[in-house]
């Protein structure tokens, strides 16, 4: 009852900062009126949100960062999306995966799904491990090579991650608009039916798996994962204090151990760990705590 009470206390602040910058970014209240929603087309729209939100969503204020990629490189001339890459490496820098934890709605979709309860399962070790590995992979050939490479008879490719596999933009964009507007639903056609069962598949993994999107599947949590190695905001270890007890292993959902590798590219800085450890040796800041660069870069 303890540990439930305590997960209770440390998530709730994330949980208001999550549902609070979901509800702030999807604010466009016109777009969820009925019968001929008007999805928002303002200058805000020329920026980009830091996490995985739908550009279509009909209430979005901001473009997905992924989604900006796929529509520079798909395009007539193949613009490199140097304003999107810019953006991402600066909050990548500064934050990391601080930006999956806190603000990502689809992060925050799956978090409540896995509240639900039903039997949860645990991936084993080893194709856990290899698992991770496939969001590097959709990264590389679903959001910049195909999109790059692939031209269609008008000359253009195609935006290959949102249009064939994006769970969040089915959730946030494609249901909500085929609600609101009854003459979409009569073109719908395989490709809704395809990325439907997507968004079937990872609703039920997500009630039973945490944040497998997120382990597996998305390619912005990739990027800030690259660049969480050497970003601003850290978490530290006290090495003189730890005494390897394992409790900051045995509460990280992401299966991380934050007492060897605190800074893993996994880890989406939802400090739990900090909560659990009972001699308080772990913490978060801006910049590498004393002693802990000594010890990663001897494991």
């Amino acid at each position: 009852m303890g540990d439930r009470q305590k997960d209770k206390k440390t998530g709730a602040p994330r949980k208001l900062v999550q549902a609070g910058w979901a509800i702030l970014t999807n604010s466009y209240v016109k777009g969820f009126i009925p019968g001929d929603p008007a999805i928002y087309g303002g200058p805000l729209k020329q920026a980009c949100v830091p996490g995985l939100n739908c550009y279509s969503c009909p209430g979005a204020l901001g473009a997905c960062p992924v989604g900006a990629i796929q529509n520079m490189l798909d395009g007539h001339r193949r613009s490199f999306p140097f304003y999107v890459i810019g953006y991402l490496a600066i909050i990548g820098l500064i934050a990391g995966r601080t930006i999956c934890g806190w603000l990502c709605p689809f992060g925050l979709i799956q978090e409540l799904l896995y509240k639900i309860p039903v039997h949860k399962i645990g991936i084993p070790d080893g194709p856990d491990r290899v698992l991770r590995y496939l969001k590097y992979l959709i990264l590389a050939v679903m959001v910049f090579a195909l999109p790059f490479f692939y031209r269609s008879g008008l000359g253009t490719g195609e935006p290959f991650f949102c249009e064939y596999i994006c769970p969040a933009g089915t959730l946030e964009a494609g249901v909500p608009l085929i609600i609101a507007n009854s003459a979409l639903r009569g073109a719908l056609g395989w490709l809704f039916a395809w990325k439907f069962l997507l968004l079937l598949v990872c609703i039920a993994a997500s009630m039973v798996i945490y944040r497998p999107f997120c382990k597996y599947i998305c390619p912005l949590g990739a990027i800030y994962g690259i660049l969480q190695k050497v970003s601003l905001i850290r978490m530290n270890v006290d090495r003189n204090g730890c005494t390897d007890c394992g409790s900051c292993a045995s509460v990280c959902r992401m299966g991380v151990d934050p007492h060897t590798t605190p800074n893993s590219s996994e880890c989406i800085r939802c400090r739990d760990c900090i909560t659990a450890c009972p001699v308080r040796a772990l913490s978060m800041g801006m910049g590498a705590g004393k002693g802990e660069e000594e010890r990663i870069e001897s494991t």
